[in-house]
């Protein structure tokens, strides 16, 4: 980086404008080709999932010029700022532009056969009246999007169509499917509305306001001024107004909204909790960790507008073939209304019909948006499952998997220890708790903890230490109604009190499994052992067998000892390699890579970071470090290893649906094209299967939102 440029802090901010009208890639082609024309254009990003349009360009080209060339093509340009974008703010579909001039052009068509029918000498000039309404507007946006730089629009074959269907007399017709043209638009873009409002729908989970407590009282405030470490009440049946961890009371937490799960979750001092869910039956103090514009739900709606920009293979191949596509379509058409007549003597009026039909049929709008929109719906449906998928190209190559890495800690594991065995010599279970639990009270180690819930889930009572002491490794010390108690490693324990053959050997056994051992001494002599372990997390051995019945193999990888990691592997029947450095982890996936597989790594730490990285796919694990998170392709926000699985599905539905998508949009091109050459289709049917295949292809991508995986 030392050769880099300096930054120039005098850069000129970007101009952003809303662009409303956007409906698919297409009308984003258009958009940018457009303002990429004008002077001074330096860089150009366009969003359709969000509305927007970012221009970096020179002194010498003005907001208010960009802004005229966007209405120039037919589409809103507006500030963003000036303008609510959130989820049903926006007008109703029946109050769009489009939506308006469709109300018309209907309008005028009814009246236009009432009048042919009262007065048969003006049918004509009726239906030409009709057909004005609705071509006028489209005729004035294929001139514009020609003139800068997009001559072959879907506006200029539809104008010249209705106009060469005039030509030859078929003005009722050519009135009509100006009409259904018109239509069509309205239903892609209530079927774009619909796709880019189900993200942004996240957004309405959060409240508009808090109750913040502030010098002993709480008052209300907007729930985006919320700061971080400010202390929020919520009560019984209010939404969480932030990201934030519980500071007193408890309650069940409804995170159906945010996390899918149909079962609410016990919070208590020290559990996190998420914006947007609904707390249940008891008032909950939350200290905030979060800005509003940082929370859960606002990362995941910024993260998946950003990703949907990020162009799948299969959707820059679809780009690149509808470029050549569309005027091989024109080309067709010429030679199907010229051809005949010159070389056969067929009569004109038939074969200039075809042609026209034909111009309609070639529309590229059901290719174009068939992959587009399912790549959004399935990244939608994904997030709102805590699915963070970044991009297109990432929901493509999950589909392709075969192997996925896990790490172990924090992963297929809690990442604490949990007491699993409880070994008592000469005193009761509750007794060896009580006591051990009353050296371990205070402290904040892991193992420590492991101790004290297994005491609290046994109804043990923790009575007080006195003159406890940390012995530098070995363990702690103190007196406990005077027994003196030493809890520590056996080996240390052993100097304390002789240990039985058959004590020394039940240390062995639980060592063998992977545990981690505590010795008890009370007074001199052994009084229990305590073994502690990572244990799998509660679905990590669900979620493995369902990568198994997707036919995807799974390995852990891990820096620690190879006895624990062999214990966690073989409960969970996978492959374990342990005592791996963070580059022994990426040699590894290389390793797999090179022996043919697609290779998935699943990690929540920094040291999983360059792994993630070089994975075919990189899937960070929710409550990850920024470092997981930001290397990652993928994350699961919600810490559950089915959802790996459930990603992994995901990719293969969206897969699918767009594989079928791309065969309804050629194939009823292909059906309808033989047809009217065959002479058995026209017009009608020839706009219909444009509009038809538009409507059916997004209508397939949208039942990914709503796609069940389990």
């Amino acid at each position: 980086m030392s050769d880099a440029a300096p930054l120039d802090r005098t850069e000129r901010p970007p101009t952003r404008l809303r662009v409303s009208g956007m409906d698919c890639a297409s009308c984003a082609a258009k958009v940018e080709t457009a303002v990429r024309r004008l002077p001074g254009i330096e860089e150009i990003q366009v969003s359709v999932a969000t509305e927007t349009l970012t221009v970096r360009h020179g002194p010498g080209t003005s907001a208010g010029s960009i802004a005229a060339t966007v209405r120039g093509l037919g589409y809103g340009a507006e500030d963003p700022d000036a303008v609510p974008v959130a989820g049903g703010l926006d007008a109703p579909w029946w109050r769009a532009p489009k939506s308006l001039l469709a109300f018309a052009c209907g309008a005028a068509l009814v009246l236009a056969y009432a009048v042919g029918h009262a007065a048969p000498a003006t049918e004509r000039w009726a239906f030409l009246a009709a057909m004005a309404v609705g071509l006028v507007p489209i005729g004035r946006r294929a001139v514009s999007a020609a003139r800068h730089g997009t001559p072959f629009s879907i506006e200029t074959l539809m104008t010249v169509a209705a106009i060469g269907a005039t030509a030859i007399g078929a003005t009722e017709e050519a009135a009509t499917v100006v009409f259904l043209f018109l239509v069509g638009e309205v239903l892609e873009g209530v079927a774009a509305g619909r796709a880019r409002a189900s993200i942004r729908g996240l957004t309405g989970l959060v409240p508009d306001t808090a109750l913040r407590e502030s010098g002993g009282a709480t008052e209300r405030v907007p729930a985006a001024s919320l700061r971080v470490g400010a202390t929020v009440l919520v009560r019984p049946g209010d939404r969480v107004p932030a990201d934030g961890t519980v500071v007193e009371g408890e309650s069940a937490v409804d995170e159906a909204p945010v996390t899918g799960e149909s079962v609410p979750r016990r919070k208590a001092p020290g559990d996190a909790v998420f914006a947007g869910t609904v707390n249940g039956d008891g008032a909950l103090r939350v200290r905030v960790t979060a800005a509003a514009r940082d929370n859960t739900i606002a990362r995941v709606v910024r993260l998946v507008e950003e990703a949907q920009e990020a162009k799948a293979p299969t959707e820059r191949l679809i780009d690149r073939f509808s470029k050549v596509y569309t005027p091989a379509v024109v080309a067709v058409a010429a030679w199907v209304a010229v051809l005949p007549p010159l070389l056969l003597g067929a009569p004109w009026d038939e074969w200039v019909y075809k042609g026209l039909a034909i111009l309609l049929i070639g529309c590229p709008c059901a290719l174009v948006i068939s992959t587009p929109a399912a790549i959004a719906a399935g990244l939608s449906a994904a997030a709102r499952r805590g699915l963070l998928i970044k991009g297109g190209a990432v929901l493509e190559r999950l589909a392709t998997v075969t192997t996925v890495a896990f790490d172990k800690t924090g992963t297929l594991t809690e990442g604490k220890p949990v007491v699993t065995d409880v070994v008592t010599f000469g005193r009761p279970e509750r007794d060896v708790l009580s006591l051990a639990g009353a050296l371990e009270s205070g402290s904040s180690h892991p193992l420590a903890r492991a101790v004290l819930a297994k005491a609290a889930e046994a109804g043990a009572p923790v009575p007080p230490a006195f003159g406890t002491r940390a012995l530098g490794g070995k363990g702690m010390a103190g007196k406990v109604g005077g027994l003196d108690l030493f809890l520590g490693s056996p080996r240390e324990a052993a100097a304390r009190a002789a240990f039985t053959e058959e004590q020394a050997a039940q240390v062995s056994a639980l060592n063998d499994l992977g545990k981690t051992v505590a010795a008890l001494v009370v007074n001199g002599a052994l009084a229990g052992l305590l073994a502690m372990r990572e244990e799998p997390r509660a679905d990590a051995k669900a979620g493995i067998d369902r990568l198994a019945v997707e036919g995807i193999g799974a390995v852990m990888l891990t820096g620690d000892n190879a006895l624990r990691a062999k214990a966690v592997a073989g409960a969970l029947g996978i492959e374990a390699r342990a005592e791996l450095l963070p580059e022994d982890k990426q040699r590894v996936v290389r390793e797999l890579q090179a022996g043919g597989a697609v290779v998935a790594k699943v990690g929540d730490g920094i040291n999983d970071a360059p792994a993630l990285a070089v994975a075919d796919v990189g899937i960070a694990m929710g409550g990850g470090t920024d470092v997981a998170l930001e290397t990652a392709d993928a994350a699961v926000l919600h810490g559950r290893v089915a959802d790996v699985a459930r990603m992994i599905e995901l990719s293969r539905r969206t897969l699918a649906n767009i594989q079928a998508n791309i065969a309804i949009a050629l194939g009823l091109k292909a059906v309808f094209l033989v047809t009217t050459v065959l002479g058995v289709t026209g017009l009608w049917p020839a706009i219909l299967a444009d509009t038809g295949a538009t409507v059916l292809v997004t209508a397939n991508a949208l039942r990914l939102l709503s796609v069940r995986l389990g």
